[in-house]
């Protein structure tokens, strides 16, 4: 009996994040493709004024392609740490969990050389040593 129960929650713990994308997947297609087709068929064959159709996944500022978003990257990424975990733990080697900090106090920069450019060789006297752009 122990071991229908770790099965079944086996599958479930498995499965859940491909049926999100499937769902997700599913639902962006008939919102964005199957749904518009079979609303202008619809207005047509009863002769109605065609309009637009609103995607309802689009409704509410598109918040639920927002939520949905951070549901399958947070389980892709939450999949990946379980893998490099399991990988960690199944290897003969140790492989180190985070990088080490090569120094934690900032190292100071030394001072750019600040360049001046030299003033033209043939400037005429009556010229001053900047030009007055702006025509005041």
């Amino acid at each position: 009996m122990g071991e229908e129960i770790k099965k079944d929650e086996d599958w479930m713990q498995k499965k859940w994040r491909p049926a999100m994308g499937w769902m997700y997947m599913i639902i962006c297609t008939l919102d964005m493709a199957i749904f518009p087709v079979l609303w202008s068929l619809l207005q047509v064959f009863t002769h109605q004024t065609v309009t637009q159709w609103s995607p309802l996944t689009l409704q509410g500022a598109g918040l639920f392609h927002l939520a949905m978003g951070a549901v399958l990257g947070i389980a892709a990424w939450g999949r990946t740490q379980e893998k490099v975990a399991g990988a960690a733990s199944n290897s003969t080697t140790p492989t180190p969990t985070s990088t080490p900090m090569l120094s934690a106090a900032p190292v100071p920069m030394a001072p750019r050389p600040m360049l001046i450019p030299a003033a033209p060789a043939e400037l005429h006297p009556d010229d001053p040593p900047t030009r007055n752009t702006r025509n005041d």
